[in-house]
């Protein structure tokens, strides 16, 4: 089965294409990005303009005609929390639908932050133990905690890079006094869902997923994505600290010639750092690792535990126990054999 994963959000609409099959991982095929540069004009009453919307709509467009062109049995296209809560999103999701024969779907925060999650936990595996995931996207924040594959604690905060960016560090470069605003408003959205995190205990593993941190871990020192998903990457919160220190004062045309700052995502990377330090400092964290799964792979992955895996040679009958009897003297238990 070749599926297809296309994500429409705030900078770009990204098709994501694999081979999938039961009891394998997603073997990947193809990416294809495309600008959508949402978050850049917002509007005050949070609508996406005619422009943005053009865009939208002609990203999509190319988006399935790659998916065509790649011989995609199955394609599940959604949009995330730029378009999600905008004001206008029902009119935005019916133009594209008019203009292409596409109908984009959304999910809630909640399941975003659930699907990456059960994303993060099938590359860690079991012995990671308590998990905790940050992701931090274009228009929300998700974290997500357990130690199963659904987590017993999922959330979203509108603390996007580009949300942020947009409602605190305008004009460019902004103001440490814009900053230190920033910096409140994040802790203060992040303060229960520290209190319910510690609640539920320490995590074992620290997780973080999302453009933002893998450009933090890569401005850190962290090894570029041509050296593959298997090199172990990390992003402390005293290297965010510093990041945010070397992001101030200079303009996004400067921000985009530092080491693993896309010129597409410049102007909401120190939006995004000052998230990432106010969160890992209000949930007690020091150290993440940057997971190269994400949600993406967490709808791929959610697709592939539905189908059946072909039955090995090893024949096994279950024995079942009759459990119908409300009486416990009255049960009927099926005697297991001594030996086999």
């Amino acid at each position: 089965m070749r599926l297809g994963v296309l994500d429409v959000g705030s900078n770009a609409a990204q098709l994501q294409v694999v081979d999938a099959f039961a009891g394998a991982p997603p073997l990947p095929i193809r990416a294809v990005k495309i600008p959508t540069r949402l978050g850049e004009e917002a509007s005050s009453d949070g609508a996406i303009g005619q422009s943005g919307m053009d865009r939208i709509v002609a990203a999509v467009r190319v988006a399935v005609e790659s998916a065509h062109a790649l011989h995609v049995d199955q394609l599940y296209p959604f949009v995330t929390a730029a378009i999600r809560d905008s004001s206008n999103r029902d009119e935005v999701l019916q133009l594209v639908a008019d203009e292409t024969g596409t109908r984009l779907r959304y999910l809630s925060g909640e399941q975003e932050a659930r699907l990456t999650y059960f994303a993060v936990r099938s590359w860690y595996g079991w012995q990671a133990g308590r998990l905790l995931n940050i992701d931090i996207g274009g228009g929300s924040m998700e974290l997500a905690f357990g130690r199963d594959a659904i987590p017993d604690l999922a959330v979203s905060l509108p603390l996007g890079a580009g949300r942020v960016s947009t409602m605190f560090l305008r004009p460019d470069p902004p103001s440490k006094a814009q900053v230190k605003d920033l910096r409140r408003h994040v802790r203060q959205q992040v303060r229960e869902v520290a209190n319910r995190v510690q609640w539920e205990g320490t995590p074992r593993r620290v997780v973080a997923t999302s453009k933002t941190f893998k450009q933090l871990a890569r401005f850190g020192g962290a090894a570029c994505g041509r050296k593959g998903p298997f090199v172990r990457r990390t992003v402390s919160r005293t290297q965010v600290a510093q990041s945010i220190q070397n992001l101030m004062g200079v303009s996004v045309q400067e921000r985009a010639q530092f080491r693993g700052i896309k010129p597409a995502r410049a102007w909401q990377i120190l939006g995004g750092a000052v998230v990432a330090y106010e969160t890992m400092r209000c949930l007690g964290i020091d150290q993440a690792e940057v997971s190269p799964w994400a949600l993406r792979e967490g709808i791929m992955l959610e697709y592939l535990s539905s189908l059946r895996i072909p039955e090995g040679e090893l024949s096994l009958q279950p024995l079942a126990f009759d459990r119908s009897s409300e009486d416990p003297a009255q049960a009927n238990v099926t005697t297991l054999p001594r030996k086999v």
